[in-house]
């Protein structure tokens, strides 16, 4: 999908309307129309990328800033006691608008939400033999 089709391209044209949390130069944040939670951001880069892996490394630290601010003002607003932040990279992983964005999720204790099942692992030989492909696979 270019940029003109895109949802978060026409939210940042202002054709779409939102509820904007934050606005610099290069990050729009703004509340997601079906949260999670109250409070549910998503906080995007104004250019369009389609996933992390597209975003060039200064946008990526101009929305990890945006996202750090942004986190802290719906902790302070939401009376949170966490946050998670994610982002679905892929449709396999659930992404549904294809433009980089984060979700900022604030979190209460025992609000319901939880993420996934985890399942430790002894099989120590396993484990090393998938971090060593990682490893020769990191660029």
């Amino acid at each position: 999908m270019s940029g003109n089709d895109c949802i978060f391209c026409k939210i940042v044209r202002g054709e779409i309307p939102c509820h904007e949390v934050m606005n610099t130069e290069t990050v729009l944040a703004f509340l997601d129309i079906a949260p999670v939670r109250p409070g549910h951001v998503l906080v995007i880069p104004k250019a369009h990328h389609p996933t992390l892996f597209d975003l060039p490394p200064d946008l990526s630290r101009d929305l990890l800033s945006g996202l750090q601010a942004v986190g802290k003002a719906v902790m302070a607003a939401t009376d949170a006691e966490g946050m998670n932040v994610g982002m679905n990279v892929e449709k396999a992983a659930g992404q549904l608008v294809f433009h980089a964005h984060f979700h900022i999720i604030p979190r209460i204790s025992g609000d319901g939400l939880s993420l996934w099942p985890q399942t430790p692992s002894d099989d120590h030989e396993t484990l090393a033999n998938l971090a060593r492909t990682i490893r020769d696979n990191v660029s």
